[in-house]
């Protein structure tokens, strides 16, 4: 199957991503989020992305004016949905509001749709039981920053298709990015890796071994990573590591996925991480804490 256009669910940090690189990657876009102050945040976003191409010499401002071009905004899910060859939803990490966005994308789209989910954590196979297009869905999750990282983490659920995997697995490539397949299961394999330490990194906090900041040090500088444990909970946002965490535990049953209760606190609080609405992450939290 040929994707010519491709259709994009949530303009938050990751939508805005993927659309950017879908467009970068020369296809008709459109994103859709639920009020246009989402959207107009989402094109801010990219065009601050892009900025960053110009200032680096990899893109002119003619090649960011078209990239902008071939992305369309709308609040109207229908519009979005109409004549999509493919949609990416990338919704908050909830399985019920994941559902009732696929459930009237099914009624919406083309029958020769896929419908693919950005999820993170939650299993294909139960997402695919809110629509009858079983073949045609596929969990194509990406990472943040979307328009730069080059992995795209590929999952079929119980009844997807040749057709549909090798499609997406053919677009991943198209778009510059390195697809890797990944067997469902609650939090495939990289959201399920991931928790455990970040989990664990939080309980070691919690007992005194060592501060937020010396914990991120350590793990640059010792294991070569770009970030720490809490500066990426900070750039994902807390809330999607706590309801991934509480997620994966469940399914399985796990205590190394089980949610400390820091995250809760700090969540509940509204220090999400660097998000719009976010009172901060971990390091505005404790440095006001630490001022008091």
């Amino acid at each position: 199957m040929e994707i010519k256009k491709i259709s994009v669910i949530g303009a938050g940090v990751m939508g805005s991503g993927i659309a950017q690189a879908c467009s970068q990657g020369g296809y008709e876009v459109t994103m859709r989020d639920i009020e246009q102050k989402f959207l107009d945040s989402g094109f801010e976003r990219i065009k601050g992305s892009l900025g960053r191409f110009i200032k680096s010499g990899k893109m002119t401002q003619e090649d960011v004016d078209k990239v902008v071009g071939r992305i369309k905004g709308t609040v109207d899910l229908k519009e979005a949905g109409k004549d999509a060859d493919l949609v990416i939803e990338a919704v908050f990490e909830d399985v019920e509001a994941k559902k009732a966005v696929f459930k009237e994308l099914d009624d919406i789209c083309p029958e020769r749709t896929i419908l693919a989910s950005n999820t993170s954590t939650i299993m294909i196979t139960d997402l695919a039981s809110s629509v009858g297009r079983r073949e045609k869905f596929i969990g194509m999750h990406w990472f943040v920053p979307a328009q730069i990282m080059k992995l795209i983490e590929v999952i079929r659920g119980a009844e997807t298709s040749d057709e549909t995997y090798n499609t997406i697995v053919d677009l991943s490539k198209k778009l510059g990015k390195v697809p890797v397949e990944a067997n469902d299961g609650p939090g495939f394999f990289t959201s399920r890796y991931i928790g455990s330490y970040l989990m664990e990194a939080v309980r070691l906090f919690e007992s005194r071994v060592a501060g937020i900041k010396e914990i991120d040090t350590m793990c640059k500088l010792g294991f070569g990573w770009p970030m720490g444990p809490f500066e990426l909970m900070d750039l994902t946002g807390l809330d999607i590591a706590m309801h991934a965490s509480e997620y994966v535990s469940k399914e399985i049953g796990d205590p190394k996925y089980a949610v400390p209760i820091t995250i809760k606190k700090l969540v509940k609080a509204g220090y999400i991480g660097n998000k719009p609405g976010s009172k901060g992450g971990w390091y505005d939290y404790y440095k006001i804490r630490k001022e008091k």
